[in-house]
């Protein structure tokens, strides 16, 4: 056996040797930087040893110095990978025998033990976001944080640039105010913006200040296509075509995770694998509306090799180490190489066998996606947007929380807020904006009592109005703003979770859905739970949650393109698609890596404009309200739109012929601000901006407001800043969020400067082309319901197809 590098103590490198192992360099690169008092980003693949590295230099501190009061703190996004960690970090402790006790804290932990970890808490305590901005707010925040060492951040590429990773950032800046001395460590896989990321770590928001440790290169991966016996749908979301293989994949190896991207969707693949198993396999579901005690189990039970298979959302995305897990499958593209590899990493975590990785694309669309996502998996590209500002409703959450903590100076807080990176640029006008709301509403509500939450004392400082506020406050602490949810009580058993409330108040009693991964029969609504039985059938209603689409990104778009402008790229596609590309190029043209194509055509009495804009769905939604407006102008008379990420559709009684005034870049200008005011996503944005700002508690104590009167009252609220104080700072969130949100301004502003520098090519067709086929059916989907929905659906769909593939000549000449 080779020596230990000396770096370790002898406890340490005789536990490695005693597990016939040698430490991975980058780990000894984590204790030697600890040691000269650096802060550091650690990037290493999954399976390299990233999260031992992480906590080394504080076992080896506390082995060496053991110490009462806290110590280290690991922050982590996911209440399951707190949970996995701890079980993972106790073998080495147990094994060296080290007195060192590590516990978790989380919104699923007890009451009785977080007041007990306050009193007495652990030497090294793993929690999340919005636990530790729940101890901020706490008086006694100042006692337990003093004694703090080290704080670690895992998978921090995946919360840096979002609400979350401000009101992270915000804590970590109080963390260094309260343990000046306090070392940073950033954890991470895939790293796209590595400056930014820095400087997220960094206690002064210079990316200088941080050390980038890196481990071994990217594991090798093996990535391929599901193929399946069935043709491939031309639309739709599920995959469920697939099951029949998927469930084949399962049988052949020995644990898999089935990856989808909705909660709905993965209600739907489990209940279609449990149909497809007849051997009886020990298969589970997982997603974030389960109840804790069901997502445990099912997390213990992979842990210890108990089951072949786990059907799960993004719940288990990030860090969970299985040693078991084989294959991952990903049902629909991840919409980004980053997650990809991210997901990947879930498996083999040996370095010495490659990750294996099945991707199940669910229309013919979803193939090109996901042939680009394997080729951008194969070159280790890395995407996603790099972090913006931080969010000002975060900011205002945060300040009340330094109030419930402790009186305190407009000047000091200011100062250490712009010691968090993502308030790095923040003007002491925005910040006194936000200092007001928190005080009493702002100009246009400080009139209202309910809304004067801080008082200015004679000796300078701000302090809580009362101890109710902020008890209250507490209770409304975080940045994830969910649809409202009701539990889901089994007659005659307990909680199996929570569905959304707008769901559950549009069921009858008798009706069935699927949740859980069994087939219930709603019997009514009892206060906040929803009572159930068990059912039996196959043609249920299923929970349609909110949110669930993942971004695709610009990357991916720029991939996409590129394939469909050449097909030489065309040779690894299933046969089925080349033959849809092909007819595609005989009857129209294809989409050109620049510019835009449009094709415009006759069908059962409208006209239609199909965009071939590939600037994902947000942007396409934008872009259609914005196309619809301007045809409304121009006396085309529109009548509706819809969108996919990659095409927009808009039918109407005239058809369009001037393509440039259509898609203008001025519809950015005066088009845009007066959709945007008066626009329904503008009301929601604002509304989650509200929760979140503390403006709109959606807890009380002994009560929990419904999404009605949440909805409700803010809606009211945002009609009076409009008109009285249309500066408001939660109205500046709001256009912010709105425009990098779920409008997605950037990207349509991206998009039109190229259909400015690549120009418009323009196919007045007779008929639909092949390639709208895919997106006309999305409008059959939305337009169709009831019983007969899934028959006449299957009729449009077939008539569609037959129209659009039929061999005689297409008429029609590029404009």
């Amino acid at each position: 056996m080779t020596e230990i590098d000396p770096v370790l103590p002898k406890k340490f490198s005789d536990w490695f040797q005693q597990k016939g192992w040698r430490p991975h360099p980058h780990q000894l690169d984590m204790v030697a930087a600890d040691g000269r008092g650096a802060h550091t980003l650690l990037v290493a693949p999954t399976g390299g040893g990233k999260t031992l590295a992480g906590f080394l230099p504080s076992l080896i501190d506390l082995a060496s110095n053991p110490t009462e009061g806290l110590h280290t703190l690991y922050i982590s996004p996911l209440k399951a990978l707190a949970v996995d960690i701890q079980r993972n970090l106790m073998t080495p402790v147990e094994e060296m025998g080290l007195d060192i006790r590590i516990e978790t804290r989380t919104g699923d932990t007890p009451a009785n033990r977080r007041q007990r970890q306050k009193e007495n808490p652990p030497q090294i305590l793993l929690t999340t976001p919005e636990s530790l901005g729940l101890l901020i707010s706490q008086p006694e925040s100042f006692t337990l944080f003093k004694s703090l060492h080290r704080v670690i951040l895992d998978e921090v590429h995946a919360i840096a640039g979002t609400k979350r990773g401000d009101q992270l950032a915000l804590c970590l800046a109080r963390l260094s105010k309260i343990a000046p001395d306090l070392r940073r460590v950033g954890l991470s896989a895939t790293v796209a913006w590595p400056d930014d990321l820095r400087r997220y770590i960094s206690p002064c928001a210079d990316a200088d200040e941080v050390v980038t440790v890196t481990g071994m290169g990217a594991k090798r991966a093996d990535v391929r296509l599901l193929e399946t016996a069935v043709r491939l749908p031309w639309s739709g979301h599920y995959g469920l075509h697939a099951i029949p293989e998927i469930y084949q994949e399962i049988k052949k190896t020995g644990t898999a995770i089935i990856f989808v991207n909705t909660r709905a969707q993965a209600e739907l693949v489990f209940q279609e694998l449990w149909r497809a198993n007849e051997d009886a396999l020990p298969i589970a579901l997982h997603h974030g509306s389960l109840a804790r005690d069901q997502r445990r189990k099912v997390e213990a039970a992979m842990a210890d090799g108990s089951l072949r298979a786990v059907v799960a959302t993004s719940s288990l995305d990030l860090g969970i180490d299985w040693a078991a897990v084989d294959l991952v499958v990903q049902v629909g593209p991840p919409k980004g190489v980053s997650r990809m590899i991210q997901r990947i990493g879930r498996a083999g975590h040996r370095l010495d066998v490659p990750s294996r990785a099945l991707l199940v694309p669910c229309n013919r669309f979803e193939v090109l996606e996901c042939r680009c996502v394997i080729e951008g998996v194969a070159e280790g590209t890395l995407d996603g947007d790099p972090p913006r500002d931080g969010g000002l409703d975060v900011l205002c959450q945060h300040i009340m929380s330094l109030a419930c903590a402790a009186p305190f100076r407009a000047d000091d807080i200011f100062a250490e807020i712009r010691q968090a990176a993502p308030y790095r640029t923040l003007t002491r006008d925005a910040f006194d904006a936000a200092l007001r709301f928190v005080e009493d509403g702002g100009y246009a509500l400080k009139s209202y009592d309910r809304w004067k939450r801080l008082f200015l004392t004679a000796a300078g400082t701000y302090e809580v109005a009362n101890p109710r506020l902020a008890h209250r406050h507490r209770m409304n602490i975080g940045t994830i703003v969910e649809a409202v949810t009701l539990k889901v009580r089994l007659r005659g058993g307990g909680v199996l979770g929570e569905i959304e409330e707008y769901f559950a108040t549009g069921l009858e009693p008798g009706d069935t859905f699927v949740f859980a991964g069994r087939m219930l029969r709603f019997e009514g609504i009892k206060q906040t739970a929803v009572e159930v039985s068990v059912a039996r059938g196959k043609d249920p209603k299923v929970p349609a949650y909110m949110g669930g689409r993942l971004p695709f990104t610009t990357l991916l778009s720029d991939r996409v393109r590129a394939t469909l402008a050449d097909p030489t790229s065309w040779v690894e596609l299933p046969d089925q698609v080349r033959e849809w590309l092909n007819l595609q190029q005989w009857r129209s043209l294809l989409p050109g890596r620049d510019g835009l194509l449009v094709e415009t055509f006759p069908r059962a009495g409208k006209e239609y404009l199909v965009a071939y804009s590939f600037a994902g769905r947000n942007a396409h939604q934008t872009l259609g309200m914005l196309l619809t407006k301007r045809m409304e102008r121009l006396g085309l008379a529109p009548l509706g739109f819809v969108a996919s990420d990659y095409v927009i559709a808009v039918w109407g009684l005239h058809a369009a012929k001037d393509m440039q005034a259509l898609f203008d870049e001025d519809m950015l200008g005066d088009d845009l601000e007066a959709w945007m005011e008066e626009s329904s996503l503008m009301k929601r944005t604002f509304r989650n901006v509200a929760v979140i700002a503390g403006l709109i508690e959606r807890r009380q104590p002994g009560q929990e407001k419904t999404g009605r009167q949440v909805t409700f009252n803010s809606d009211l609220i945002y009609d009076v800043l409009r008109r009285h104080e249309p500066d408001h700072v939660l109205l500046q969130a709001t256009r912010a969020d709105a425009k990098g949100g779920m409008i997605d301004v950037g990207r349509l502003a991206e998009f039109l400067a190229r259909v400015k520098s690549g120009g418009i090519r323009h196919r007045r067709l007779d008929r639909v082309s092949p390639l709208a086929v895919p997106i006309l059916l999305e409008i059959g989907k939305e337009a169709v319901y009831g019983d007969a929905e899934d028959q006449l659906f299957d009729e449009l769909a077939e008539e569609l197809i037959e129209e659009a593939m039929r061999m005689d000549p297409q008429g029609g000449l590029p404009l």
